[in-house]
């Protein structure tokens, strides 16, 4: 019996994931939407693509949770999108009560799923969904470092003018301006990006790699992006569904980890089919270690401001 895995929110977002998921052959795909026509019109003709594909996999869209039941993992995407000018703090208000309410549905259907959170600002987000779900920790995650890794991995790889394939990049803290990428914890072929960049190169793309939604955001005009953001939820999804004890950087409930505790922050995450394994630390510079704990005063601020 093949796994199952839902997604809510059937925008550009969670359609996408959808296709990255049923090409790649890892789960039956359930997507939910509030907009009736929109979830099943999309999973229709994702279903109808599979034979070109070359794959056997279910894809359903509804307005309604009951075909989610049982579901491995649950995706939640749904949410306002940015807008020019507008940072992932403003969707805050707005967005809280959309995964609220999805959190509630979701976890009702399948109360042994994993929750994987999306939604911006998304640190905050995932408090949301771990107090409205009353999950475990190890069940609650969000999908930002992947993302924000890839990006600083792009920028490396085009700097250099290398595969992709030789570059590792590190991110940690919060999904947004404060984000803290570790130049020297990103490699190529294995070695520091320290060893092979100037200083004011890595500076410039460290600060691409932090403001890389807004970028995207600047140049659509009328969306956010979602080629990247969903294919780096898939990565995560197989990491569980495969049980490959991978490590990725996801935002997860700290207990103490980097000195941080009571809140979700992008960490290294050993990933399997419990979901979060462990926490990878590692010994951070006092610089780098400010930088933590600056990223992570910005996200106590948008968990205060939930109330």
């Amino acid at each position: 019996m093949r796994k199952k895995v839902t997604i809510v929110g059937a925008g550009n977002v969670g359609a996408t994931t959808a296709h990255w998921l049923a090409a790649k052959e890892l789960a039956d795909v359930v997507l939910v939407d509030v907009v009736e026509g929109i979830p099943q019109g999309k999973a229709l003709d994702l279903l109808q693509a599979m034979p070109v594909e070359g794959c056997d996999v279910s894809i359903t869209g509804d307005n309604d949770y009951g075909p989610t039941a049982g579901s491995d993992v649950v995706v939640i995407t749904a949410g306002f999108p940015r807008k020019p000018g507008m940072s992932r703090d403003d969707l805050l208000k707005a967005n809280a009560q959309i995964v609220q309410t999805a959190t509630e549905k979701a976890v009702q259907a399948s109360p042994q799923c994993i929750l994987i959170v999306v939604t911006n600002p998304l640190d905050a987000m995932c408090e949301v969904a771990r107090r409205t779900s009353g999950f475990p920790r190890n069940r609650v995650l969000g999908m930002a470092g992947v993302l924000d890794s890839a990006r600083f991995r792009t920028f490396i790889a085009a700097e250099l003018k290398v595969s992709v394939d030789n570059v590792h990049a590190f991110v940690l803290g919060g999904h947004g301006d404060q984000m803290v990428p570790l130049p020297r914890f990103s490699t190529v072929a294995g070695v520091p990006i320290p060893e092979l960049l100037d200083a004011a190169t890595i500076e410039r793309l460290v600060k691409r790699t932090a403001a890389g939604g807004g970028e995207i955001v600047s140049l659509l005009k009328t969306g956010s992006a979602y080629y990247a953001p969903s294919r780096a939820i898939v990565e995560m999804v197989d990491a569980i569904l495969k049980d490959k004890h991978k490590i990725l950087p996801c935002a997860a409930y700290l207990e103490g980890e980097f000195g941080m505790r009571g809140l979700f922050l992008g960490v290294p995450c050993k990933l399997g089919a419990t979901g979060l394994e462990s926490v990878f630390e590692v010994t951070l510079t006092v610089e780098e270690q400010a930088a933590l704990g600056k990223s992570a005063d910005a996200v106590r601020e948008l968990v205060a401001a939930l109330g």
